[in-house]
Formats: structure tokens, sequence, C-alpha cells
């Protein structure tokens, strides 16, 4: 199949691959190309070093003039198209931005590094009631304070590549809709690696769906992203997450929540590993907060009525509920919950970031709702105002700019810069050059791509939704690690898996969660 450009545009356009009973070929939407406001030049020696390599000859495998495949597997319909069509947009943003010439600033440093930008942070938001600010993360299971080495945020976030493409190659996104499928999603990943012979396949919303798809990334060595926030454990040589994990998000929001409303949670999650992985973290962590879970339900992913769990959350009264519910059909709760005069806080590491139900559903339905993210549209920054413009610029119909958008911009973006800082598109390589403690001044705020876990250290902010649905942060930690693997031992660099770990499997976490 000829790959198409658009004469009047620099990005390669989206190549579709006919599904076994899928939709036919997709065309991408018309991009306008943008200007952007020309970034200065980062100080600092490990950043000059790769960008020292623009002036070089380039070694890449493969015929020069060739594209470099990037396979892209996002729900575009079915019951994750709400979360998919966001993050295939944020691809196409990216790679947009890399075929004319532009790359996120960043490079071989980040926090606690010598380098640009740094500065002590300010007092830490929240502080645990009993242990203070500076107890430890690791021994307590808690979030970190702000009393590190931070970054100091430039208003402009990108800046020239030196490069139009990546390594005189342009990017050739080829995009197949897995229908939020799981067996469409395997299919079409052998697809993209045995014809397509893509260099790089970034996939999936819904933990299961990476589930399905890790083992074939593994048994073909296939260099595989997950761009989304999950339940946590996935330690896989082959597999980088850029999205948020339990101990960036669930253990702050938990603190949060448990400090202003109390200490009785009620846990409603879905039914699949996201959800009963997640809720084992807030059963495990409740008790080491002074709190306790009174009561869980694991919701079928195709319910959309919730009468009886209303009832039950009505007659046992928690102080504030815990939600780990997901998809279209789950997002139904919060009007059925307003019609039925529930009033009780919600806390998240999902919902209002990911599926904007504050926009979708009239107030007040989520008032009094806080979500944990990584990135959210509100942020009120301005770097985040220039994505926000840029975004919009290419996609205006968007109805929400969601967090896991960001995480699939981010990790485009990240996979360039690792594939120059390597010079070449084989994975073995671009994998060590992932592994090299690489970063970026992402919209959000600084990221690392952690070497031993191959996750991101990330900039979270605790979100408030109010009665009229506006958005106020109330809380921020500029850098919290990925740590919960490598408490357990784990170091990809050293010792390749290719697994999964889960909370019971942590014996801190396993005292607690004894039934």
């Amino acid at each position: 199949m000829s790959t198409m450009r658009d004469p009047a545009h620099s990005i390669v356009q989206d190549r579709e691959i006919p599904a076994d009973d899928g939709p036919g070929r997709d065309e991408s939407p018309t991009l306008t190309r943008r200007e952007f406001v020309t970034a200065t030049a980062v100080a600092g020696a490990a950043l000059g070093l790769e960008s020292a390599t623009f002036g070089v000859p380039n070694i890449v495998s493969g015929a020069a003039a060739s594209t470099i495949k990037f396979g892209l597997l996002e729900d575009r319909s079915g019951n994750f198209a709400i979360f998919g069509l966001n993050k295939w947009h944020g691809t196409q943003l990216a790679i947009k931005e890399i075929n004319d010439g532009f790359t996120l600033k960043g490079g071989l440093q980040g926090p606690g590094s010598p380098g640009v930008f740094a500065k002590v942070a300010a007092k830490p938001p929240i502080e645990h009631p009993k242990l203070g600010s500076g107890s430890s993360v690791i021994d307590r299971g808690e979030a970190p304070s702000k009393d590190a080495v931070v970054w100091d945020e430039a208003d402009e976030y990108l800046e020239k590549s030196g490069d139009q493409g990546v390594l005189g190659r342009k990017i050739d996104l080829i995009a197949p809709d897995p229908q939020s499928d799981n067996r469409q999603f395997q299919s079409l990943a052998r697809r993209l690696i045995l014809q397509d012979k893509a260099d790089v396949i970034m996939a999936g919303f819904a933990s299961a769906e990476r589930e399905a798809l890790r083992p074939i990334m593994d048994e073909n060595k296939m260099l595989y992203f997950y761009n989304n926030q999950y339940e946590g454990g996935v330690a896989d040589k082959y597999t980088f997450c850029t999205g948020a994990l339990p101990e960036q998000q669930i253990l702050p929001v938990m603190q949060y929540m448990i400090q202003r409303f109390g200490r009785r949670i009620y846990t409603l999650a879905a039914d699949y590993n996201f959800g009963q992985l997640s809720a084992a973290w807030t059963r495990a962590m409740a008790p080491v907060l002074g709190a306790e879970v009174i009561g869980e339900e694991f919701i079928p992913l195709s319910v959309s009525q919730f009468s009886s769990s209303i009832a039950r959350i009505q007659q046992v009264k928690p102080d504030w509920l815990m939600m780990y519910i997901t998809g279209q059909n789950h997002s139904n709760y919060y009007p059925q919950a307003q019609a039925a005069g529930v009033r009780i806080p919600m806390g998240s590491s999902i919902n209002i970031a990911q599926g904007y139900e504050h926009l979708r559903f009239k107030p007040p339905a989520l008032a009094r709702f806080h979500v944990t993210a990584s990135y959210m549209e509100e942020i009120p920054t301005p770097r985040n105002r220039k994505f926000v413009e840029r975004w919009r610029k290419m996609f205006p119909d968007e109805p929400y700019m969601a967090m896991e958008g960001h995480s699939a911009y981010v990790a485009t973006h990240l996979y360039a810069k690792a594939v120059r800082l390597a010079r070449t598109t084989d994975k073995p390589a671009v994998m060590e050059a992932l592994e090299s403690g690489i970063g970026v001044e992402a919209p959000a705020g600084w990221v690392r791509m952690d070497p031993a876990t191959h996750h991101l250290s990330q900039y979270i902010r605790l979100a408030s939704c109010d009665e009229n649905h506006n958005i106020t942060f109330v809380a921020e930690w500029p850098h919290i690690d990925p740590w919960w693997t490598r408490r357990l031992g784990v170091n990809l660099v050293r010792t390749p898996e290719y697994k999964q770990y889960i909370p019971d499997e942590d014996p801190f976490f396993k005292k607690f969660l004894k039934k």
C-alpha cells in the first residue's frame, strides 16, 4: 500500500490496515499547518550531547529515504472510543510536529541532576496527619513531598530538532481501529509486526487490551508503548509505560480524601484487571492511612444501570467513594446517582481526567469529585495554554484534551528523541536509549523514563470539581517516581522480566489484603 502525503503538509498520513471484520480505509483529518514559537536552545551538557548528533551524518537502519513505520492501535469505535480517539489525536499532533522539524525540550537529565531550570520546590501541599511531610514514601507507602529538586517550567516546551522527521525519515502512521475488541487488537498487532514491519507499536486503553497484546510483543521482540494510566506492576523488557501509576495517583488522592472527608471508604470498580487491582491498592493502603474500606463492588463493563449499587451506597453511608468505573456504559452512574440524591464526595485516578464526565453531564452530577492526574486540559500554566492552542488548531472539534491524549503525545515525542539518541530505529538500540535516563519537557511538566522499571516519573496534580463543574487544582507533586516495582526488586536493565506484579506479591501490602 502506498504512503499518502498531503502536499500542503509535512505529516505522513494514516494508513489503514483492513481488519478481519473491521472498517474500511480511514482518512486522516485535514491538517492545518501551524506556526510555532521558536524556542531558545536549552543549556546543559547532557542535552548538548543529544543535540550535537544533528550535525553529523545520520546512521539509520534501512534505506535513507524510507519512512519510520509507526504502528498505533487505539479504539476509535466501541466502548472505549471516547478515550481512544483522544489518544489517536495526541499521536497525530506529535507526529505532525516531529515531521515539521520540532521536538520536545529535554535530554539525558532530570530532577536531581545538575542542569537547567532546577530549583528547590515549595512546602508540600499535603501532610500526613500522623507522619508529617517528611515521612518516607518507600517505608510508609504515601505520596512523596515536594521537598526535592524539581523543574522550573519554561513557557515554551518545543524547540527545533534540526531535522524534519527523525534522522532524515518521515514518520508513517499506520493506525487501524481495533474497535475495543481484544481479538482485533491481537490480529492487528500481528499484521503490524509481520506484514508492515512496524518499528514501534503504541497500543491499548484498557488493561485487558494491554495484556492481550504483551505476549505478542514479547514473542516478536517488538518495542511496545502503553500510553495509559493503569493499575501498575508491569515489568516487561519490551514494554514502556507513559501513564500514571497507583503510587502516583491512588496514594495521593487517598491521603487527601481521608484527611478532608473521613476514613470510611466505599469502592466502585470495573470488573476486570484494572478495577480489581486498583481496588486491591485501596484495600492495602486504607489501614496504613488510618482508614477502612467498608464495601466494594466490581461492575461488569456492560452494565449501565446502577440502581442497586446506589441503594447499597445510601444504606451504608460511606464518608466518600473511590471510583474505578470506566467506559461509556459505566459513566451513566453519575447522572443516576445525582437523580437519586447521592451527594457523597468521590475520589478517583481516572474519571473526569480521562472521560471528561464533568463536561458530558449536567452539574452537579460530578460535584465534590477529586482526581489525581498527570494531565488535564484546565492546567493553568502558559505552556499548557500553548499546548491547548496547538491541539485545537489541528483538531478544532475535540470535546476535551484528556490525560491519555497527553500521554500518547509525550510517548511519541519520547520515541523520536530516543531514535535520535540511538541514531537508528533498530529496536534494541532504541530501547537502550530509552533506558538511559531520558526525559522531556512535557506540556504538563517534566517527565523522565525510569530505566529500571520502564515507567515515567510524573508531575501529578489533584483536581477538584465544584457544584458548577469548574476545575481547581488543590495540590500538586512535581515529581513522583515509579517506585513500587523497584521496591520489589525490578531492574529491567539488569534482569529482563515479562510479567505483571500484583499487590498480593508485595509483603508490605499482603498483610493488609488477607481476607
